[in-house]
C-alpha cells in the first residue's frame, strides 16, 4: 500500500506559479523564518494616555484586547468534535496519479521514492490538489514507510512489486539492526512540512501522517507487500515476545516521528492501520490496539490538543474496540453506513468521525456524487465529522468528479 494522499491562497494565480519562482535562496529563508511565524493569537494589553479638553491632568485608560480568540481552521475544529458551519473535507490519496499535473511530473521523475523523498517535489505534489480544488486539508505527500531507513531499516519500491525489504525481522538478532529515530535520514519531512505551513497558513488544515505499529511491521517481517500475512501472524503464535518487542519498538519510534511532524507544523496528523483490518477484532485488540495507543501516548505527552485520527481499512468490526483508543477522530471506510457507524462508536464513547464516500462514486454522474456527499453528511451530522472518502482516491478518477466533491461541500451550512 502506498500511502499519499494535500485551498489555494488568496491568489490562486500566483499559488500556481510559487515553484518556479521561489529559488533555493527563498525556500531557505522560509525554513528559517518558519519557527518564528507564530499564530497571533496572543493579545496583549494596551494602555495609553488621553488627553481631556476638561482636565489639564491627563488620565490613564487601559484598553483590553478582545478575549475572543482566533479560530482554529475547520478541519482541526472538527477533528476535535467541535461543531462545525460546514463539513470540511479532503481526500486520502489526494495526490496522485489521478491528476494530469501529478502523471507529467512523474514522467520526469519516474521514481517514486525520489517523488517522496525530495523536499520540492514533496511541496510541489502536496500543492496540487490544493491549487486545483480547495480542499480543507492538505496532507504532506509522503509513504508509511518513509521513515524506516530512520530506524535503520532500508527498503526500495519496485514499480511493479511495491516495498520490498532486503533484511526483515525474524530474530531476535534481526531485531538490533533498529534503532531510535534519525532525522538525518529524512530531513526532506521537517523541510517539506515548514515550507507548506508557510504557504497554506491557516486557510487549511495541514495534514500528516504515519503507518501503524502493526500495519508498518507487516512489511519488516514480511519483507514486501502480501495477502495473507502468514509470517507475521505466524509469529504471533510461534514468537510472541519477540513479535511484542519489535511492535513497542516500531511504536515509539513512530510516537516520537509524529511529535516531529506536529514540531515541523502538522496540525493534525493520521494513523494508518491499513492492514489492521486484516486481523480478527481478538487479534487486533492484542496485536495492534495497544501499540496504537503507545504511539498515541507518546504524541499526547508533548502536544496533547493536536487532534489525531485513525483510520483503519476493513473496520467494521472494530469500531468499538477503536472507540476505546485516546484518539480523537476514527475513519471509517465505505463500508459502514454512516449513522450506524456514529451511532455504534458513540455507544463506547464520543468521537469525531471521517469519511465515508464510496470512491467509485467519483467514477458516477455529478448528481450521484452529489447526492452520496449530502446523504453522508447527513447521517454524520453537524458535530465532528470530516467529510472523506471511505478509502483513497482511486487511479482513473474524473479530476471534475473530485472538484465537484469539494464544491458540494462547501454548499452545505449548518444552522
Amino acid at each position: 500500500m502506498f500511502a499519499t494522499p494535500s485551498a489555494p491562497s488568496c491568489s490562486s494565480s500566483t499559488s500556481k506559479v510559487f515553484l518556479s519562482s521561489r529559488s533555493k535562496t527563498g525556500w531557505a529563508s522560509v525554513l528559517k523564518s518558519s519557527s518564528s511565524s507564530k499564530s497571533i493569537a496572543d493579545k496583549r494589553t494596551k494602555t495609553f494616555r488621553k488627553s481631556s479638553s476638561s482636565s489639564s491632568s491627563p488620565s490613564r485608560v487601559v484598553v483590553r484586547a478582545s478575549s475572543e480568540q482566533p479560530k482554529d481552521p475547520l478541519l482541526v475544529r472538527a477533528a476535535r468534535g467541535e461543531k462545525t458551519e460546514r463539513p470540511p473535507a479532503w481526500m486520502m490519496r489526494q495526490a496522485g496519479r489521478y491528476m494530469k499535473v501529478y502523471r507529467d511530473l512523474a514522467e520526469k521523475t519516474p521514481s517514486f521514492r525520489e517523488r517522496s523523498e525530495t523536499t520540492d517535489l514533496i511541496v510541489d505534489i502536496t500543492l496540487q490538489p490544493w491549487r486545483a480544488f480547495q480542499p480543507d486539508g492538505v496532507i504532506l505527500f509522503s509513504d508509511i514507510l518513509t521513515p524506516l531507513p530512520a530506524i535503520g531499516i532500508p527498503f526500495e519500491i519496485d514499480d511493479y512489486k511495491g516495498p520490498l525489504l532486503d533484511k526483515t525481522i525474524r530474530s531476535e538478532e534481526d531485531l538490533k539492526m533498529m534503532h531510535s529515530m534519525d532525522y538525518s535520514k529524512v530531513p526532506f519531512i521537517e523541510e517539506s512540512l515548514k515550507i507548506l505551513r508557510s504557504e497554506v497558513g491557516d486557510t487549511a488544515t495541514l495534514l500528516g501522517f504515519v503507518g501503524a505499529p502493526w500495519t508498518l511491521c507487516t512489511y519488516i517481517v514480511e519483507g514486501q507487500s502480501s495477502s495473507t500475512y502468514k509470517t507475521i501472524k505466524s509469529m504471533a503464535f510461534s514468537n510472541p515476545t519477540l513479535l511484542k518487542k519489535l511492535l513497542s519498538n516500531v511504536a515509539d519510534c513512530i510516537g516520537e516521528y509524529v511529535i516531529h511532524q506536529i514540531n515541523s507544523g502538522a496540525q493534525c496528523v493520521q494513523i494508518f492501520d491499513s492492514w489492521g483490518g486484516q486481523l480478527p477484532p481478538h487479534m487486533w485488540e492484542e496485536w495492534s490496539k495497544p501499540y496504537i495507543q503507545q504511539v498515541i501516548a507518546k504524541a499526547r505527552s508533548k502536544y496533547p490538543n493536536v487532534p489525531l485520527t485513525l483510520y483503519a481499512n476493513g473496520n467494521g468490526g472494530l469500531l468499538e474496540r477503536m472507540a476505546l483508543l485516546d484518539i480523537d477522530c476514527i475513519g471509517l471506510d465505505w463500508t459502514i453506513d454512516m449513522a450506524d457507524g456514529r451511532k455504534r462508536i458513540n455507544s463506547v464513547q464520543e468521537k469525531a468521525v471521517q469519511g465515508n464516500v464510496d470512491p467509485v462514486v467519483l467514477f458516477a454522474s455529478e448528481d450521484a456524487v452529489e447526492e452520496a456527499v449530502r446523504t453522508v453528511c447527513k447521517k454524520a451530522g453537524p458535530k465532528g465529522h470530516v467529510l472523506n472518502l471511505g478509502h483513497g482516491v482511486l487511479v482513473g478518477t474524473p479530476e471534475e468528479k473530485v472538484k465537484h466533491f469539494f464544491d458540494v461541500s462547501k454548499t452545505i451550512k449548518y444552522d
